[in-house]
């Protein structure tokens, strides 16, 4: 704003300057209508603004897509995430467990979320790691974050879902390597299983969830929930347009 403010204030005394009574070098030109130095000079500024600010809107949500993979020395960690009413369900694929309202994670480690929605939409966001996502019935969206320090932070739903919103939010455990590989051992031995009995147990609309963990015992369970084939929750099939099960699933990227 000031590379335009600050020469149009100059210039204001400038002119009053050089064209006061006295300057008789001066010129008087009442018939003058054009200059291509100034035409130059009046496009060129605003165009400038706009690919200055273009260029780094365009650079910027590049370096900021939720979808783009972020760097890291280890092998990155697949996490699922499926909003429910009013609960969050995250399953780890790789290690077969999952749990309710608690996610670990391992620090320095990518991290590549897959979401989706069993119930209305809804909104993934854990502040201290950055972007916010919105999960959606029916489809799966992607983001990539990262721990960069051990401790634990708040995660929460970020768009009105309903009467158990506001306590819809969950503890984010960043814990060393060392510590995620010992967690995840001792998951995969929790006495609950999750499948398609359990989770439809899970599904049901209920508020104030305590934290639980579950060895997972239907590897396709996450593409189930995505595609429809486990029908959603009775709050969505209310409140979500043609939430009857589709033949596929669609991947917003």
């Amino acid at each position: 704003m000031l590379a335009i403010v600050l020469p149009t204030i100059v210039a204001i005394f400038a002119f009053a300057f050089w064209f006061r009574s006295s300057n008789a070098k001066a010129r008087y030109q009442p018939d003058w209508t054009y200059s291509g130095a100034i035409e130059l000079v009046v496009w060129a500024v605003p165009a400038l603004t706009v690919i200055l600010l273009g260029g780094v809107a365009w650079i910027g949500a590049h370096q900021l897509d939720p979808a783009r993979a972020i760097a890291g020395s280890q092998k990155p960690l697949r996490i699922q995430a499926v909003s429910l009413d009013w609960k969050w369900l995250f399953i780890y694929p790789d290690q077969k467990v999952a749990s309710i309202n608690a996610l670990t994670v391992p620090v320095g480690v990518p991290l590549q979320f897959e979401l989706t929605s069993a119930s209305v939409m809804n909104a993934f966001f854990i502040p201290q790691f950055g972007s916010m996502i919105y999960t959606m019935n029916g489809m799966i969206t992607r983001l990539n974050l990262r721990a960069d320090k051990s401790g634990t932070f708040q995660g929460l739903s970020a768009h009105f879902s309903g009467d158990g919103f506001s306590d819809m939010h969950f503890d984010v455990h960043a814990v060393p390597s060392e510590q995620f590989s010992k967690w995840t051992q001792d998951a995969s031995s929790a006495a609950k299983p999750l499948d398609e009995r359990s989770y439809q147990e899970i599904a049901k609309p209920s508020m104030n969830n305590e934290p639980a963990i579950y060895r997972v015992a239907d590897p396709d369970i996450f593409q189930s929930i995505a595609t429809q084939k486990l029908p959603p929750s009775a709050g969505a099939q209310s409140g979500v347009k043609g939430a009857s099960p589709p033949t596929g699933v669609a991947d917003a990227r």
